[in-house]
C-alpha cells in the first residue's frame, strides 16, 4: 500500500487509484437494449400507477 511519511513520522496511507480509461459510445446493440429496457421501466411504472388507483378506489 503506498504511503508518505508527514512531520513528526506520522504515515499518511493512500488508497490505489483506479486505472483511468475512456467510455466507449454504446453500439446498436446496446442501444437497442436501453431502449427496450425504457419501454419495460415505463411499462412497469403505469401499471403500478393503474394498480394503486384500482386498489385505492375499490373501497
Amino acid at each position: 500500500m503506498p504511503y508518505t511519511t508527514e512531520e513528526g513520522g506520522r504515515l499518511n496511507n493512500f488508497a490505489r487509484e483506479p486505472k483511468v480509461y475512456q467510455a466507449e459510445p454504446p453500439n446498436n446493440g446496446q442501444k437497442r437494449n436501453y431502449i427496450f429496457l425504457g419501454i419495460a421501466a415505463t411499462v412497469l411504472v403505469v401499471s403500478l400507477i393503474f394498480v394503486a388507483f384500482s386498489v385505492s378506489n375499490a373501497a
